[in-house]
């Protein structure tokens, strides 16, 4: 159970700038790419997202910074209210949201509502020889109208759960943010993602 339903909660007992941060880059485009539970509250979904968007589309991340006890910070993705985040969504077509889930496979749980960019992330990961599926998890599905993922223009986006097993292999020294290192499979995650996303903005303009 988290500790905080909704941001005005956590707003009241954590400081801004001591206990997390809000990170925001502003592109324009139809897309944005969020980390709602960035930092140490899941470790790297903050570095993939950030990487995802680059300079080709809006990126929002909440930052958890506590020297221990993130997972405090952690507010349910069809709960999560914090403004700056609701603003993002609104004014996206598509959001694609990071998450990091506790499993300890090497495998992406794809949810959301958008079906066909789920099959077309999916098809893409498999084909590079990651472990992808369209989940039917309950709590990893994210196919409920309020959660972040959908409240975009569309009400249609795309929630990726990427394992621990995984970001893992993603990343050296993965807990230790000032000594985290970049593995060659972060990259081939991200550059796959940021390809998807290319092929499927180009099509859909047609």
């Amino acid at each position: 159970m988290d500790k905080y339903k909704k941001f005005a909660e956590l707003e009241q007992n954590e400081k801004k700038g001591k206990d997390y941060e809000i990170l925001y880059r502003k592109v324009d485009s139809k897309i944005a790419v969020i980390a709602p539970h960035g930092g140490g509250i899941e470790p790297g979904t903050i570095d993939i997202a950030d990487m995802i968007a680059g300079s080709d589309y809006t990126f929002y991340a909440f930052k958890g910074i506590k020297k221990t006890g993130n997972k405090i910070l952690h507010i349910n993705s069809n709960m999560y209210d914090e403004p700056l985040c609701l603003t993002v969504s609104k004014n996206a077509f598509i959001i694609i949201s990071i998450h990091g889930s506790r499993d300890k496979r090497e495998i992406v749980f794809i949810g959301g509502k958008n079906q066909e960019l789920k099959q077309k992330i999916m098809n893409a990961l498999r084909m590079a020889g990651f472990r992808a599926v369209i989940t039917e998890v309950p709590g990893l599905r994210g196919i409920k109208p309020e959660n972040i993922c959908n409240r975009c223009k569309s009400g249609k986006g795309v929630q990726l759960e990427i394992s621990r097993g995984l970001r893992n292999k993603m990343f050296e020294n993965m807990d230790r943010s000032s000594l985290r290192k970049k593995t060659i499979i972060f990259f081939d995650f991200v550059n796959i993602i940021r390809e998807t996303l290319l092929f499927f903005v180009m099509y859909s303009k047609r």
